[in-house]
């Protein structure tokens, strides 16, 4: 009877999961994020301190590889990866821990993934949607306002799937008749001294 007693009481082993937030650690959005994340694993049958332990890195959109190491040599059973910038970074890191990520547009395009069907190699996740997505936010711009030709699009050259809808942006600009302009992201005194000039611009018939 002692011997089943010791067996019953015996805890579940502890599961870890990392994630990697490119966020700000007090962003508002992305703590109702995070909420509703521990929120899903706790219907799961996941709570913290209990049965799953997790470890937290912000990085504030900053591609930390110290960070990620860290993460990697804590061993966890999974990371979580909200978005492309955190997922990246981590592909560098690990080939062998699995890697979960959501909100990364196109993810076979951009070249984490092989197919939606049959991922492959350590990662896989949700994707919001594809790069094709840019051509028809010009469209609707020029159905919107019929007489647009000029339009600056904001992005950081950095982030591969920001390439891929900047790809297709500039794909069908031709077609509706709308010139695009990219503008950096990366350093905002630079954004705001272009952003400036595109709005001083005029074109030239």
């Amino acid at each position: 009877m002692g011997i089943t007693a010791h067996a019953q009481s015996k805890s579940k082993p502890m599961r870890r999961v990392a994630v990697l937030m490119p966020y700000s650690a007090n962003d508002p959005q992305t703590q109702n994020r995070n909420a509703a994340f521990l929120q899903g694993l706790q219907q799961l049958g996941w709570t913290v301190g209990q049965n799953v332990q997790i470890d937290y890195r912000w990085s504030a959109g900053n591609e930390d590889d110290t960070r990620t190491a860290e993460l990697v040599a804590l061993a966890p059973d999974v990371i979580f990866a909200p978005g492309s910038a955190a997922v990246e970074p981590l592909r560098r890191a690990t080939r062998t821990v699995p890697i979960v990520f959501v909100l990364v547009p196109d993810p076979v395009g951009v070249g984490f993934v092989e197919s939606l069907a049959r991922p492959g190699g350590n990662v896989t996740g949700f994707t919001n949607f594809d790069f094709g997505i840019g051509a028809k936010w010009l469209a609707l711009l020029k159905e919107i306002a019929p007489n647009t030709t000029r339009a600056a699009i904001l992005r950081d050259p950095a982030l591969r799937a920001g390439m891929g809808k900047w790809a297709a942006i500039q794909s069908v600009s031709p077609s509706v008749a709308i010139e695009v302009s990219p503008i950096s992201l990366v350093d905002a005194g630079e954004m705001e001294s272009a952003l400036t000039a595109f709005a001083r611009a005029r074109t030239v018939v």
